[in-house]
């Protein structure tokens, strides 16, 4: 009976070392998504580029969030629509108007208040 449990416990410990033994044949096809080369020596190059452009990009949403909450309350006290971005500054609801990034301009619309950065033709 001994001889029987030993060869049991033998043959579960020779199965298991056999299927620890295997190679994970998974496909780890995994991708980069971001436009770093993941060249050590360029790291330093590809952080400056991305915080300026994150910094750019905080900059516009901020100007733009300023500009909409400015056109937000001359219509709420005027109840219209300022005529062009330039009434923020002479009526007071702003200092001076915040210049765009550049190579684009603030298009806005009078007739409803919405204004965006475009692009320069």
């Amino acid at each position: 009976m001994k001889t029987l449990i030993a060869g049991l416990m033998a043959m579960a410990v020779l199965a298991g070392m056999t299927g620890c033994g295997q190679k994970n044949t998974e496909n780890k096809n995994t991708t980069n998504t971001t436009t770093s080369s993941g060249n050590p020596i360029t790291a330093p190059v590809d952080y400056l580029g991305a915080a300026a452009k994150a910094k750019r990009v905080s900059e516009k949403t901020v100007d733009l969030a300023s500009l909409r909450q400015a056109i937000q309350l001359f219509y709420a006290q005027e109840d219209r629509y300022p005529r062009d971005l330039q009434e923020l500054v002479s009526e007071k609801y702003i200092g001076a108007l915040p210049p765009p990034p550049a190579g684009t301009e603030f298009k806005y619309n009078p007739a409803n208040g919405e204004i965006s950065i475009v692009p320069k033709p």
